[in-house]
């Protein structure tokens, strides 16, 4: 699937989720996470399975359901896995062994709604806390994962700073870190890195920009809290053109020329790396 925009949206809405799941997004998120009141989680459930139960296709439906070091994500899957959820983000992950815990919990729940089992993926949002920093980096082999993110709102809870950003709006250290650990911890799990939301909604230059640099960075996407921020995301996560006939023409010089490390064309060296980021280029148009 495309994994370029995740949109988020409170559970306890059904305008702001029907609104998200008409959108454009790749993915449209049910929060009953952050999102949600605490006294008004269980109607939240309820609303949320009501939305997956009435969409056509729920492939691109996902829920965040509330951490698992707290008495909330089994009610959260036992209310929504029956309505079959396109997927599950896990927040405030502390380590590749609440993914394995959280795998449990839905193979459980599938097998007792008759869903195929492990066809519900996971994503974990893997810096939120100050223990999940140290973490961020052994995710590889976990199992349902197909993504993962950070956030800079709750690791700012986490640590006590009292702003996140300096004057300039720039991250200060500690979150750069955080970003930094996802993107490396998530190459090394074989998964897309999915960089954390933009607060300000009203900013699509800034935000278009934003995109634009993390992708250059190597995310392959970016959580969205507006459906305004959905159409600069997706724009800035779809190759250019340019950039797709240069893939076609660095796959095309590596099949001519099987056997070989390095060729020269143009003006330019290129290797291995540079075939290996035109096909990932070029599969990004089949997904």
């Amino acid at each position: 699937m495309k994994m370029r925009s995740w949109l988020f949206a409170p559970g306890d809405s059904e305008k702001k989720m029907g609104k998200a799941a008409g959108s454009e997004a790749d993915i449209a998120i049910f929060d009953l996470e952050d999102a949600v009141a605490p006294e008004v989680k269980p109607d939240a459930r309820k609303m949320v399975a009501e939305a997956l139960g009435s969409a056509d296709t729920r492939d691109r439906l996902w829920v965040r359901i509330n951490p698992l070091d707290t008495d909330m994500p089994l009610a959260d899957l036992a209310a929504i896995m029956p309505a079959r959820p396109g997927g599950i983000m896990l927040p405030k992950a502390e380590g590749p062994e609440q993914v394995a815990r959280l795998d449990n919990y839905l193979s459980a729940i599938e097998a007792a709604n008759g869903i195929e089992h492990g066809t519900t993926p996971v994503m974990a949002l893997v810096t939120e806390t100050a223990a999940s920093m140290f973490e961020a980096g052994n995710y590889a082999g976990s199992p349902r994962l197909i993504a993962m993110s950070w956030g800079a709102e709750d690791l700012s809870d986490s640590i006590g700073s009292r702003a996140n950003t300096d004057e300039n709006g720039n991250y200060d250290p500690a979150y750069v870190l955080a970003r930094t650990l996802c993107l490396l911890g998530a190459a090394r799990a074989g998964v897309p890195a999915i960089e954390t939301i933009q607060a300000d909604f009203r900013d699509l230059d800034g935000l278009a920009k934003r995109a634009s640099d993390v992708r250059r960075q190597g995310f392959g996407g970016m959580l969205a809290i507006h459906p305004a921020q959905v159409g600069p995301i997706n724009e800035a996560f779809t190759p250019a053109e340019a950039e797709i006939e240069e893939a076609r023409m660095v796959v095309a010089l590596f099949e001519d020329n099987p056997g070989l490390g390095t060729i020269g064309h143009g003006g330019k060296m290129y290797d291995r790396p540079h075939l290996s980021r035109a096909q990932q280029i070029l599969s990004s148009l089949e997904d």
